[in-house]
This record gives structure tokens, C-alpha cells and sequence, in this order.
């Protein structure tokens, strides 16, 4: 089975999916709860990503976590190399693997290692013929999409490399550095021929159920303005869009600063997007 090649974590509620907590903590009857999946930012771990599934399991959902390996995410994608498209399909297998497939599925996406696997996702769902009947019903992206931005990049990548020795942390700071420069500045125009941007991809992505983006001014690494971009160009597609300015809060540090708003607009966006 494809499942047993991932690092992921399934969670599964004790209680049916047909039932969820209301505003007061106490459970309410309802339409079935879609299953969702966590896609994490560069880096995380699944007790980061733990604190986000707790939003949706203690309500009744099936989630699924699963961060893409960094290595994959700052090298290969930056080469122009689809291994991502690879752990994209082995993802969605789960859904087979665990006979969930006929579920709702609303994705929860974080910064653009997460956007860099759910746009293979979004491709899948669109040309794989055993993929083509999941029903999405929702994204959430949590601090993206951003779109080529190599400080910030660079420090994302700093941070994850953070407790690796200094002399391997300088190296690989510095290759990223040149392949993102080489392959993304000046062979541009020959790169676009065989591999497309994610944000790019994202811009014009035929997927029309109902978008939730959770972004900061204050975000360091990805640019609001980018996301703002994103924002104008789903809208221009018809698609559902909600977006929110924390102002003030880190990249990815959204919950963190304000865990009870947060929760409340991933909750209200879950459900408008069950009864929709």
C-alpha cells in the first residue's frame, strides 16, 4: 500500500462524522463532517501540526497531517523536478487505503511548501481518472501562496536549518541561493518551457469550491501583497473567497497569536463550506 511509504498521521474521531460540537462545547447533529487534510509548512512537525488537527478532530472530522520533506521542497521543486507530484498521488491514495474516498474533503494548506504539494493535489484531482470523483469542498491556505521571494525563502530555509552545524547550514543557504537564482532569474524563460511556477499554476487553477486565506502584513516570508494577488485573481474566476489580515502576526503564527479567532474562522469556513 502506497500509505505505508508516507510519514503521515491519520486521527479519527470516536464520535460519527455525523455529529459536531456546537459554540458551547456540546455535540449538535448535522451534515456529515468532511475529512481534512493538513498540508505543513516547510519544516514543521506533526506536533506543530498536531495543535491545527485538534480544530477539526475534537468536531468530529477525520484529519490527516502530512508535511512534504524540505529537501523536496526548497531543491527539487527550485530544479524544476516534480517529486512532489509523486507524494501528491501516494497522499490521495490514503483516501482508498482507509475507504474514506466518498467523503468531503476540505484541505487546510500552510505557506508555500504546503501550496507546493497541494498544486500537484489540484492537478491529480483534475487528470488522475481514479482521483477525478473526490469532492472538495474548501481550501484554507494559513501564510500563502507567495510567489518568488528568495529573502524570504532564505530565511524560511535559516530557520529549518536552524540546529544544523554552521558550516552545512552556510552551504546549503548558499546553493538554494544560486539554483533559485539560475533557474527562477536567468534561465527563466527556458525554465517556464517544461516547469510552471506554483503561484502561477494557483492563479489560474480550475478548482471553484470556496477559498479561506489566513495572511499577515507582518509576514516576513511571504509577502501579503502576494496573497492579495492570489485573492483578486480567484475572485476574478468567481471563485468564493474570504481573506483575513492578522496585521501583526509571524509567519504561520496566526494561531498562535489569536487561537480563538482563528479557530472560529477555520470552524465557520468548514461548515459554510458543508452546507454550501
Amino acid at each position: 500500500m502506497l500509505s505505508a511509504e508516507l510519514d503521515y498521521t491519520i486521527e479519527i474521531p470516536d464520535q460519527p462524522c455525523g455529529i459536531q460540537e456546537d459554540s458551547e462545547g456540546g455535540k449538535e447533529a448535522g451534515t456529515g463532517q468532511p475529512l481534512v487534510i493538513l498540508l505543513g509548512w516547510g519544516g514543521c512537525t506533526d506536533k506543530n501540526l498536531a495543535k491545527y488537527s485538534a480544530i477539526y478532530h475534537k468536531r468530529g472530522c477525520i484529519v490527516i497531517r502530512y508535511t512534504a520533506p524540505w529537501h523536496m521542497v526548497f531543491f527539487c521543486e527550485s530544479l524544476g523536478i516534480p517529486s512532489l507530484r509523486v507524494l501528491a498521488q501516494k497522499l490521495l491514495e490514503l483516501l482508498f487505503d482507509y475507504e474514506v474516498e466518498k467523503q468531503p474533503l476540505l484541505f487546510h494548506v500552510f505557506s508555500n511548501a504546503g501550496v507546493m504539494l497541494y498544486r500537484y493535489v489540484l492537478e491529480l484531482l483534475q487528470t488522475h481518472r481514479r482521483f477525478c470523483h473526490l469532492r472538495v469542498v474548501g481550501t484554507i491556505f494559513d501564510s500563502g501562496p507567495g510567489d518568488s521571494n528568495l529573502v524570504g525563502a532564505l530565511r524560511a530555509l535559516a530557520a529549518i536549518l536552524e540546529h544544523r552545524p554552521a558550516a552545512l547550514r552556510l552551504m546549503l543557504l548558499v546553493a538554494f541561493a544560486l539554483v533559485a537564482i539560475l533557474f527562477h532569474v536567468l534561465l527563466a524563460p527556458l525554465t517556464t518551457l517544461f516547469h510552471i511556477h506554483f503561484y502561477d499554476r494557483l492563479l489560474d487553477a480550475a478548482s471553484r469550491w470556496p477559498e479561506l486565506y489566513l495572511y499577515s502584513s507582518a509576514d516576513e516570508v511571504v509577502m501579503a501583497r502576494d496573497v492579495e494577488r492570489m485573492v483578486e485573481a480567484r475572485q476574478a474566476h468567481q471563485v468564493l473567497v474570504r481573506s483575513v489580515d492578522f496585521m501583526s502576526s509571524a509567519h504561520v503564527s496566526h494561531f498562535r497569536d489569536y487561537p480563538t479567532y482563528y479557530t472560529s474562522l477555520c470552524v465557520n469556513f468548514m461548515r459554510s463550506c458543508v452546507h454550501c
